[in-house]
């Protein structure tokens, strides 16, 4: 485990305490401060009307070689947002997208797909709010069509990096065409106008790691044993792995640098967001909402273990900063922490 910054708070009554921050992305309750951080500045912010959630999937022979190619990465949610957007540019219409890239299923296997929430109804250009309806068979033809074209194209201007039995034109071809007479599934959810509802699911998936720690069943210093649900036959299963396959299976799927999983379009996109959401919250008569503060870490600790993480425990007044290390591996940062009581004697 990366060790990002060492913090040294001290009071007069000489109590010292030591606050270290891991720089993982995986930690169980790093990825639940993040998702309440997420919904506590995203809750008033989303038009309360009524929302659809759309799952892309596609094939398992394509998901490998999104680790051969990651620049694939940053393409396909955009290809899952321009189909709606092209639906709803047929009525005229805006509607606000945000969409969240998945590349593990619940066995953290690898599972490349795309988890969007489309508002089912947009603004016209006389700022006048009209609902809409997505046909499911139009958005699986039309999703599978521009993966497929995505793959034909990156193929032709000699980008992507295959399998040796792919590698042959003609066989990258007949694969292509296998993967056209297939069922592609794209699922849609029945549309909710539960506000809250919607908060919480795209707050499970916005936020979601490729595994949580209540899911680790057993672990014995050599194997590590999860459970996850078995979607096709709806059964609780169970996995052993060894702790290096089980680590390597995390950390395949830790995205790139400045790589955003999260991306918003339409009405919701950061370069329109601030002129459209008004006129938006105006179409639906709703009230423009007041900004709300993000908790921060100190609150949080509060609110979940009634205790102030500042707060000396020997006296129960507020500690002050006093030093802060970065980039620190372990080995120095135990260095550090014997200097520094070294020097308070």
């Amino acid at each position: 485990m990366a060790y990002q910054k060492l913090s040294h708070f001290f009071k007069d009554c000489s109590w010292i305490s030591w606050g270290i921050k891991c720089s993982h992305n995986n930690p169980r309750k790093y990825g639940r401060a993040q998702t309440d951080r997420w919904i506590s500045k995203t809750t008033n912010v989303l038009p309360k009307t009524r929302w659809q959630h759309i799952t892309f999937t596609m094939p398992d022979s394509l998901w490998p070689i999104f680790w051969f190619n990651r620049f694939l990465f940053g393409l396909i949610s955009g290809i899952a947002a321009g189909i709606i957007q092209e639906l709803a540019a047929k009525k005229n219409i805006i509607v606000g997208i945000f969409t969240a890239l998945h590349t593990f299923g619940r066995d953290l296997k690898r599972n490349v797909h795309i988890h969007l929430s489309v508002t089912c109804g947009g603004i016209d250009k006389n700022d006048t709010w009209h609902n809409v309806y997505f046909p499911s068979e139009v958005i699986k033809r039309m999703w599978r069509h521009r993966i497929i074209d995505l793959f034909r194209n990156e193929y032709k201007q000699g980008n992507l990096t295959l399998p040796i039995h792919y590698s042959a034109e003609s066989d990258f071809n007949k694969w292509m065409r296998e993967l056209y007479e297939i069922k592609w599934y794209v699922y849609l959810q029945t549309p909710s106008d539960n506000h809250k509802r919607n908060i919480e699911y795209l707050g499970r998936y916005i936020k979601r790691p490729p595994i949580s720690e209540a899911r680790i069943e057993k672990y014995n210093g050599n194997e590590v044993t999860f459970k996850f649900l078995d979607h096709y036959n709806n059964t609780i299963d169970h996995i052993t792995m060894s702790v290096f396959e089980f680590i390597a299976s995390i950390i395949r799927h830790i995205p790139d640098r400045n790589f955003r999983m999260i991306r918003y379009y339409g009405f919701l996109s950061n370069r329109t967001r601030g002129k459209m959401l008004p006129l938006v919250y105006k179409a639906i008569k709703q009230d423009v909402p007041k900004v709300i503060k993000v908790i921060g870490w100190r609150l949080m600790i509060w609110l979940s273990c009634k205790k102030d993480p500042l707060s000396c425990p020997n006296c129960d007044i507020p500690m002050q900063l006093r030093k802060v290390y970065y980039g620190l591996s372990p080995p120095l940062l135990m260095m550090r922490i014997n200097e520094m009581l070294n020097s308070l004697k």
